[in-house]
């Protein structure tokens, strides 16, 4: 295998864990700082108020989009695995 079929897996696999992970960490990001203007304009700072709108937010994004997450990484590995099988010694 030369230089650029392993800098193209590498990209590849940066591109696709990107694009995965992308929607999970906006809508934590999203709610996570409504929570802490809310907190900041009620002097209210309770830990729960925090955790538990990010943990609902992120099961709805898995669940809305998960299938497309899915499709995303086993696309992946089939590239990959169809340049491991062209992989020579």
């Amino acid at each position: 295998m030369d230089s650029g079929v392993a800098l193209e897996i590498a990209r590849q696999g940066f591109l696709t864990g990107t694009m995965v992970l992308l929607p999970i960490l906006a809508v934590a990001l999203f709610f996570g700082l409504s929570v802490s203007v809310f907190q900041a304009m009620t002097q209210v700072q309770e830990m729960t108020l925090t955790f538990v709108p990010k943990l609902i937010g992120v099961g709805v994004v898995l669940a809305v989009m998960g299938n497309w997450m899915l499709m995303k990484l086993v696309a992946y590995v089939h590239f990959c695995i169809q340049h491991a099988a062209n992989v020579t010694r």
